[in-house]
């Protein structure tokens, strides 16, 4: 059942997404920002750990799990360290995926020309 709540999930975050893109003259990065800025309202308020509990690892895949991450961070290090711990733990959970996509960005640039 965890797998299949984890499909509707996903699959409603993308269904969302392409009728967005659809039907508005946003583009895909407009797109996105929307959904990282979504996740992070929804875990201001504790509801993205309970989509979480729901429905598994499929809530941790779409974008929106980026901005609940950042939240989640900055919320836990401002406990510790006040103001500066919301820049601190900004980047404490999402340095690694941060940093997975600047690699992979600066390989796939070495491998592959860019179209004229």
């Amino acid at each position: 059942m965890l797998l299949f709540n984890s499909f509707l999930f996903c699959g409603f975050i993308c269904m969302i997404s392409q009728i967005i893109l659809d039907n508005t003259k946003l583009t895909p990065g407009h797109i996105t920002s929307l959904l990282v800025t979504f996740g992070a309202f929804l875990d201001s308020f504790s509801i993205y750990d309970k989509i979480i509990k729901v429905v598994g690892g499929g809530a941790l895949l779409p974008i929106t799990s980026f901005g609940h991450s950042l939240i989640h961070g900055a919320l836990a290090k401002a406990e510790s360290f006040g103001i500066m711990g919301i820049f601190m733990g900004m980047f404490d959970l999402t340095a690694t995926g941060i940093s997975a996509a600047m690699i992979c960005a600066f390989l796939a640039a070495l491998f592959f020309k860019p179209i004229d």
